[in-house]
C-alpha cells in the first residue's frame, strides 16, 4: 500500500470543503483533489505546512505508512 494521504478524513473532521481549503492554502482545487483522492506521487513540505496550518493538525495526521500485505 505504501504512503497514504489522509486529507479527506481530516477535512471531514474539520468540516471544511475542498473549495474552502483551496482558498486558505492557495492551492488549486485540482491539486488538492489529487491529494484528497490519494493519487499524489509527491508532496512539497511547503504544501504540507500550509495544510497543517489551515487544518490545525500535525503532518502525521495527514500522512501515514501502511505496509503491503505481501511484505508483512
Amino acid at each position: 500500500m505504501g504512503i497514504i494521504i489522509n486529507l479527506d478524513v481530516v477535512m471531514a473532521q474539520q468540516k471544511i470543503s475542498l473549495t474552502q481549503l483551496s482558498k486558505q492554502v492557495d492551492i488549486t482545487m485540482a491539486n488538492l483533489s489529487i491529494l484528497k483522492n490519494n493519487k499524489a506521487k509527491a508532496i512539497r513540505f511547503s504544501t504540507l505546512e500550509a495544510l497543517c496550518q489551515a487544518l490545525h493538525c500535525q503532518p502525521g495526521e495527514l500522512i501515514f505508512f501502511v505496509e503491503d500485505a505481501d511484505t508483512q
